[in-house]
C-alpha cells in the first residue's frame, strides 16, 4: 500500500504545509478552552482542549479531537460517554492543570466536580457543559476524532469565555 506523500508524487500534487507552518498559523485561530473528561469502564479521565467544535444541530453533534498518543487516550477509548466542560474566564489555571503531566487524582481534586445524564464528570462552574454520548470514532493522521451528541446542557450567563489565542490564554466578557 502507498502512504500519502507516495499518492501525493504520483499524481503530482504540490506538498503539503510542514508541521511547523501548520502550528505557527492555527496559534493565530482563537479557540474556546475546554476540559474533556470522561469516566466508565476504562476509568476517569480528562484532558484540556481547543479541538472542539459545532457538526450539526439535527442531532445536536460536537466534534472533538484526542490525540492517540496521550495518556488519556486508552481510558477515553474504552469509555463512550464524555462532558466537554468550556471554561470560564477565571479557569486558566485547571486548563494548565488538565493539560499537563499531572496525575489524574490531582487534576480532579482542584475543581468542584458532578454529574449529569451520561456520568461523565460535570464540571461545577464551567461557562458551558456538554454532556455527550460519542456515537463515531474517525482515526486522521496522529488524533481520534470523536463525535459525540449532546444529551445535556447547562450554561452559565454570568461569566466570561477563557479563550486560546497567540499561544496565550484571552478573556472574553459579554458586552455590559
Amino acid at each position: 500500500m502507498k502512504s500519502q506523500a507516495q499518492l501525493r508524487d504520483i499524481v503530482n500534487l504540490p506538498p503539503l504545509v510542514d508541521k511547523q507552518t501548520f502550528r505557527n498559523a492555527m496559534s493565530t485561530l482563537a479557540a474556546a478552552v475546554n476540559v474533556v473528561t470522561t469516566d466508565g469502564p476504562g476509568g476517569r479521565a480528562g484532558f484540556t482542549a481547543t479541538a472542539v467544535c459545532s457538526v450539526c444541530d439535527e442531532p445536536p453533534t460536537l466534534l472533538v479531537c484526542l490525540n492517540r498518543g496521550s495518556s488519556v487516550y486508552n481510558v477515553f477509548s474504552r469509555n463512550d460517554v464524555l462532558c466537554v466542560n468550556t471554561l470560564a474566564d477565571h479557569q486558566s489555571e485547571l486548563s494548565n492543570r488538565f493539560g499537563g503531566k499531572s496525575p489524574m487524582a490531582e487534576r480532579f481534586a482542584a475543581a468542584e466536580w458532578g454529574q449529569s445524564v451520561t456520568g461523565a464528570p460535570v464540571l461545577e462552574d464551567a461557562l458551558i457543559n456538554f454532556d455527550c454520548y460519542i456515537r463515531k470514532r474517525v482515526n486522521v493522521g496522529t488524533h481520534e476524532i470523536l463525535f459525540c451528541e449532546i444529551a445535556s446542557v447547562r450554561q452559565r450567563d454570568e461569566a466570561g469565555s477563557l479563550v486560546y489565542f497567540g499561544r496565550g490564554y484571552h478573556q472574553l466578557k459579554l458586552p455590559a
